[in-house]
């Protein structure tokens, strides 16, 4: 393998990939089979952005809290959290394999109980989400070439992000079908039936064969894997790799309080745990999942009234995201994980400021209020909280769409010019069947604004900046940071605090937005965003092109950016 230090990963083509998935299919056919999982992470992830429209029009309750609406999504991600902690101890002790199809089982009960259940219970499902969200990947890594396994992992980053295209598809499908948000939760469960039946005609993976010395069976699998040639190096690696994996365990134990012990005080798996929990959380405090799961909600936010017109501009949102995913497949093992994430963050704090600012405008220039239309518009239909201060000449000063909106009422636009001022009316459904039935549209999210086309158009080039560096690289970098040994209770702990960051974000999302107001909201992520690119600045090394031995002499060495080396070999040059 390496003697005299590491090896310089070789510069793979995206090309490299295809030609050896072609040569050898069955690594596709593994990849794809284990990537449905993540089709199935994206799928229940992205439908909920949809269905929590339809299921604020069927539960007035909801629709009326804010804090109510987090919780639904939140369930799920809940439910996720303890899926990935469950599921990082379940693929140690009985495999990637195994894992996947009690994902898939968790998939199916899910989907039934949300298409059945009286209210929108969606915890169990998360359950298959956070133990799907750590073993597919770390199944695909485990059974791919060294040279091509960045680009065959982001074909997990590609199914889930494939996953809420098609959430969106769906989304649209059922706008006009009774028991609309059921239909959409439900579908989930048809993909989960697809991967159970697939994973049933694949084997384990042969990592971890070879660590319950089923060394024959691990054997046969890396020789449908590798060219003949390699296959003895790939044996001799992982001989090394898991004698010394159990002489560690030799000393401190074999039960889960040892392992994570042991873990801790392991300094390669601290050095690891240090690089793949910085990206996961710094993947969720970017604000992605907010994005996701409220992209309709977002974009109603950006003056844009109608259900469906939300989701089809949601749609497009999902579908740059997919491609995205592409993007990183093509240059994730040319350019490297680091820097693929790096230039993503950049270009995440730059679009967020922007959106900033266009979300600041939008309200700053938003219509104002005409106070005789608000006060004669129907009976008893003016705001609470502008009525008594209006007079048909002389509207209160500063109020306009937004300042009506956030005093928890409804604007109706002017019928004349869509910028024109209009009517602050109370929020009700009647109000809005009213004005509906004069020609004219009915806001209760966001304002019409000469902005919110600006808004759109930067909320995609986020997409885009996003998904082919902090979409993919994290999940890339989990899936091959860790020693043999720990490597399922490392991508566990990683995979739990990417869902904690999940919950802590998506549950305080919509109140951060009346709160701070979506301008603020995006100015904050942008802040978070900073303090995570300087984190991966610091702590994350290059892992492209390296086997999983390679990646452990590295960490045994100690990570410094080279901008501290060199720092640091000036000083000791000044002090000689």
């Amino acid at each position: 393998m390496v003697e005299g230090g590491i090896a310089k990963a070789d510069k793979t083509e995206f090309t490299e990939c295809w030609r050896t998935t072609w040569k050898t299919p069955y690594i596709m056919r593994l990849a794809f089979s284990a990537g449905i999982g993540g089709f199935l992470f994206g799928y229940d992830t992205g439908v909920i952005s949809g269905a929590l429209l339809f299921i604020k029009e069927d539960f007035d309750e909801v629709d009326k809290k804010t804090w109510l609406q987090s919780t639904i999504v939140s369930m799920a991600v809940a439910g996720a959290i303890v899926g990935a902690a469950v599921g990082g101890w379940i693929n140690d002790r009985f495999g990637r394999r195994m894992s996947i199809l009690i994902a898939d089982v968790l998939f199916l009960i899910g989907a039934i109980v949300m298409a059945f259940a009286p209210a929108p219970w969606v915890v169990i499902v998360g359950f298959g989400v956070g133990m799907a969200s750590m073993t597919s990947p770390l199944y695909i890594s485990e059974a791919s070439p060294a040279r091509i396994r960045g680009a065959l992992v982001s074909t997990n980053g590609l199914l889930i992000t494939g996953g809420q295209f098609f959430s969106y598809l769906i989304n649209l499908a059922f706008v006009h079908t009774p028991g609309t948000w059921r239909w959409m939760l439900g579908v989930a469960g048809v993909p989960a039936i697809v991967q159970f039946v697939l994973m049933l005609s694949l084997p384990e993976s042969p990592r971890w064969l070879y660590r319950k010395d089923r060394v024959a069976e691990s054997r046969a699998i890396l020789q449908r894997i590798y060219p003949a040639e390699e296959v003895e190096a790939e044996m001799e690696a992982l001989r090394e790799s898991v004698e010394a994996e159990k002489a560690d365990e030799a000393i401190i134990g074999d039960s889960f309080g040892a392992k994570l012990k042991g873990a801790f005080a392991n300094p390669v798996v601290r050095r690891g745990l240090a690089a793949g929990v910085t990206v996961q959380v710094a993947q969720q405090f970017v604000g992605i999942n907010t994005v996701m799961y409220y992209s309709p909600s977002i974009v109603q936010f950006a003056g844009y009234a109608s259900n469906s017109t939300a989701m089809a501009l949601s749609l497009i949102t999902s579908g740059l995201n997919a491609i995205g995913s592409i993007v990183s497949m093509m240059f994730v093992d040319r350019y490297g994980r680091r820097k693929l994430m790096i230039i993503s963050m950049f270009g995440i704090i730059s679009c967020l400021i922007i959106l900033a600012t266009a979300f600041s405008q939008a309200a700053i220039h938003a219509p104002k209020i005409d106070a005789l239309e608000s006060t004669t518009f129907s009976p008893n239909a003016t705001c609470p909280a502008f009525a008594p201060l209006a007079t048909p000449n002389a509207p209160p000063s500063g109020w306009n769409c937004m300042k009506c909106l956030r005093s928890e009422c409804g604007f109706c636009a002017s019928g004349v010019q869509p910028y024109a001022p209009g009517a602050c009316v109370v929020l009700s459904d009647d109000m809005k069947a009213t004005c509906h039935s004069k020609g004219r549209t009915y806001f209760k999210d966001g304002c019409p604004s000469k902005f919110g086309f600006l808004a759109i158009v930067f909320l995609g080039l986020y997409i885009v900046v996003y998904a082919p560096g902090m979409g993919t690289v994290p999940w890339i970098v989990n899936s091959e940071i860790y020693p043999l040994r720990y490597r399922g209770l490392g991508g566990g702990i990683a995979a739990v605090s990417n869902w904690v960051s999940n919950l802590i974000v998506s549950e305080s999302f919509l109140s951060l937005t009346h709160a701070l107001g979506s301008s603020g909201t995006f100015l904050l992520f942008a802040g978070f965003s900073t303090v995570g690119l300087f984190f991966i600045w610091l702590l994350v090394p290059e892992t492209k092109g390296l086997q999983f031995e390679e990646v452990e002499k590295l960490l045994e060495a100690g990570y410094k950016p080279s901008l501290l080396r060199r720092r640091n070999k000036a000083i000791g040059a000044d002090t000689a």
